[in-house]
């Protein structure tokens, strides 16, 4: 009887460890600015853990509609890539756009004395490409996904894709590499 009760406490004492273990790792993904469960976009995309913390491409400012400023990121793999000229970009590739809305700088205007600063306001969305040839070979090899405030929007591939094809030559990135 004494083996049975130290079986059901080494049980529950198992249980408890594995659930404040996946307690412990839910809230550093949090602190780490990471979402525990990411939403899966379109194609099956996931939004990359710490993908902020990957390696700048380029910037970029859209006028007109869009009127937003941006940071192209790429994982490790697209780094490579860039550095050496490579195209196509390898399987595995992942590209990161990310936006904010584009807004005049009331602050740094005063001290230039003049209008003339502009710098990142609200965040607009992330949109990612990435490259498997396989999977996504109906769309250049890129597969497409967009999320706002961490979430999956609806994507239609088809119209990112030809939206991407006049640059069908740089293997349907829009971004140059723009090194230090």
């Amino acid at each position: 009887m004494a083996s049975a009760f130290v079986k059901r406490v080494v049980v529950v004492a198992a249980i408890v460890v594995g659930v404040v273990g996946v307690m412990m790792t839910t809230v550093a993904a949090k602190r780490n600015g990471q979402a525990a469960s990411p939403s899966v976009g379109s194609a099956g995309i996931r939004l990359p853990p710490r993908y902020r913390d990957w390696a700048l491409v380029s910037v970029a400012h859209e006028a007109g509609s869009f009127n937003d400023i941006r940071a192209i990121l790429g994982n490790d793999m697209a780094i490579r890539a860039y550095r050496k000229g490579q195209l196509p970009f390898p399987d595995g590739t992942i590209i990161a756009r990310v936006a904010w809305s584009y807004v005049p700088s009331e602050e740094n205007d005063k001290v230039f004395g003049k209008a003339q600063s502009f710098i990142a306001g609200a965040p607009t969305n992330v949109q990612l490409m990435v490259k498997d040839s396989k999977k996504y070979a109906a769309t250049g090899g890129w597969g497409y996904a967009q999320f706002t405030k961490g979430k999956a929007d609806a994507v239609d591939a088809a119209k990112c894709y030809s939206c991407h094809e006049p640059v069908k030559a740089r293997d349907f990135i829009f971004t140059k590499y723009a090194p230090s």
